[in-house]
């Protein structure tokens, strides 16, 4: 499957996903960030929160499936470009996140390295009983040809 725009709208099915204190912490370890509201609830209620809340990049641990499955891609020429995130409400221990990806474009630009096909996927998380959504994020790829 060529890298076009036909790509666009192509999405996974949902992933849910469980947001545990364990996992909020492991996180927090892993990304350097010692604040005590990531690990201990106490904290958390002193400074206004009524739970252990995620860091902000936590929905980085929330994986979907891979909207670019079965489209012939030379990993190795496969540049992560940029990351962001929209968070619409904290995440905080105890949720469950419904996590969907979709490719959002596909274009091509020309580089000191010569024409590079740049993927932009979106990953949306929803609270998976209500369907609130509670974060997008938007990451681009970039991929020599």
């Amino acid at each position: 499957m060529p890298l076009d725009q036909s790509l666009v709208g192509r999405a996974t099915e949902p992933v849910v996903w469980d947001v545990e204190k364990g996992h909020i912490r492991a996180f927090a370890l892993a990304i350097g960030d010692a604040n005590p509201v990531y690990f201990d609830e106490a904290a958390a209620h002193a400074a206004g929160l009524p739970k252990i809340p995620a860091p902000p990049t936590f929905p980085t641990a929330l994986r979907p499936r891979d909207p670019r499955e079965g489209v012939a891609i030379d990993w190795r020429k496969l540049l992560h470009g940029e990351q962001s995130y929209e968070l619409l409400r904290p995440l905080f221990a105890g949720d469950r996140i419904s996590v969907v990806a979709r490719i959002a474009d596909v274009t091509s630009k020309q580089t000191k390295a010569g024409v590079m096909d740049v993927l932009v996927i979106e990953t949306v998380g929803t609270d998976a009983a209500t369907g609130e959504t509670i974060f997008v994020g938007r990451g681009a790829a970039l991929i020599r040809r």
